[in-house]
């Protein structure tokens, strides 16, 4: 039988990023390594990744809305009715 809980001696060790980092990892601005390299990621590249991620999510949310009409219908409703009673 394969165990799906991590060993208990594990806990007892702590993680890499719980400790301080060294001379040797951090540079003069006092960065450390680990994190210049997700600051090396460029803007254009983070862009492009959330424009992925809300076309997927837009994705998915047209998908639920065709197979779930009913929940579309009340949620249109609903959010009428909230117009409806909303003062300018």
């Amino acid at each position: 039988m394969v165990s799906l809980m991590p060993d208990r001696d594990a806990r007892d060790v702590p993680s890499p990023r719980a400790q301080p980092a060294t001379d040797a990892e951090t540079d003069e601005t006092g960065r450390t390594g680990a994190l210049d390299a997700r600051t090396d990621e460029t803007d254009a590249e983070r862009r492009r990744r959330r424009a992925r991620f809300l076309r997927d999510l837009a994705e998915a949310r047209e998908l639920r809305d065709r197979v779930q009409p009913r929940r579309v219908k009340v949620a249109r409703l609903r959010h009428a009715m909230r117009m409806r009673t909303f003062r300018w």
